[in-house]
């Protein structure tokens, strides 16, 4: 089966939701291996890795039961507004200089006000100015107008995550719901951005949600996938849930290769649960990655992330 559906792919004909699910059960080492190879056969061995600012932190209006910075509960986390054009710009030049291409400011809220907006797009145009880094920006529902002012600005690349399948949505969140994110998502690519979209896996969800996630993901155009393993937070309602193993998240990202065979898929938030701090997850169908620490947990150093992308034999650089 597992040869079946790698032919297929590699033919350029898409795998449907009957064709996924019949890769759950599979030999896991050989449902890696071929995931490997349509990534080679497709991506080649480019690595896109970005790094993330927490650039607007806590008192989140929404109630994403996976988030530290949501007001809805008890988590202990750093709370402030904005940073200034100079931190940004700091930590742009930095994260640039040790080899990062492409860097995101993320803010906590479900949307920026038209005066934060206004605030952050100088930002943006300050470090397009003085640093020749690519800019992705994650600011949560934001409107068509609000995106148009992003790309002006210089950023090239929207995130924004659906998180997770349709039915298994409403378990996670009620303050916004599913369509809510593919409207920003299809404003944002009708602004003329690139958009960054995945989600968090280990929500309760199965395996066919994650496949529906992805398949969603292929109709929505997008090609930059952040797959994200939960990590639980004290204070949040999932703070006791159980942590995928390496093996899950192996066959979740072969699986996902499967189904966008072209995507790059970046393994996210979560990464250094994993005992190899996703080593095995990048032969597997993974070709990027965010580096450094994550929004409100730590990560895994550009210089550790660096040397391991050398040793797997990718090269970086903007895919």
């Amino acid at each position: 089966m597992i040869q079946k559906l790698k032919k297929k792919v590699l033919n350029e004909h898409e795998i449907n939701r009957q064709d996924a699910m019949k890769l759950i059960h599979t030999d896991l080492d050989e449902l890696c291996f071929s995931a490997d190879e349509i990534r080679k056969y497709f991506c080649g061995n480019g690595f896109d890795i970005c790094t993330i600012i927490n650039g607007k932190s806590g008192k989140c209006s929404e109630n994403c039961k996976y988030c530290a910075q949501s007001s809805h509960y008890t988590a202990c986390v750093e709370e402030y507004s904005l940073l200034d054009h100079d931190r940004l710009l700091k930590e742009a030049v930095y994260n640039h200089s040790r080899g990062i291409l492409r860097y995101s400011v993320v803010t906590s809220g479900r949307k920026l006000t038209d005066e934060e907006i206004v605030h952050i797009c100088k930002s943006y145009k300050h470090i397009k100015s003085n640093c020749n880094i690519a800019l992705c920006a994650s600011h949560g529902l934001s409107s068509y107008k609000q995106f148009v002012q992003l790309k002006e600005s210089g950023v090239k690349r929207y995130h924004n995550n659906l998180e997770t399948s349709r039915r298994n949505f409403i378990n996670i969140c009620t303050t916004h719901t599913y369509d809510d994110k593919i409207t920003a998502i299809k404003n944002a690519q009708k602004a003329g951005l690139e958009v960054c979209s995945g989600g968090i896996m280990g929500l309760g969800e199965t395996m066919k949600d994650r496949i529906d996630m992805a398949l969603d993901l292929r109709r929505l155009f997008i090609k930059s996938i952040p797959i994200n393993i939960l990590n639980p937070i004290q204070g949040t309602p999932y703070e006791k849930s159980p942590i995928l193993t390496m093996d899950e998240v192996r066959r979740i990202i072969a699986i996902f290769r499967f189904i966008l065979p072209k995507a790059t898929l970046r393994l996210a938030g979560g990464r250094g649960l994993l005992e190899d701090k996703g080593k095995s997850v990048f032969k597997s169908g993974a070709n990027a990655a965010i580096s450094g620490d994550m929004l409100t947990t730590k990560g895994i150093s550009i210089d550790e992330d660096m040397n391991m992308i050398s040793e797997l034999g990718f090269e970086v650089k903007i895919i």
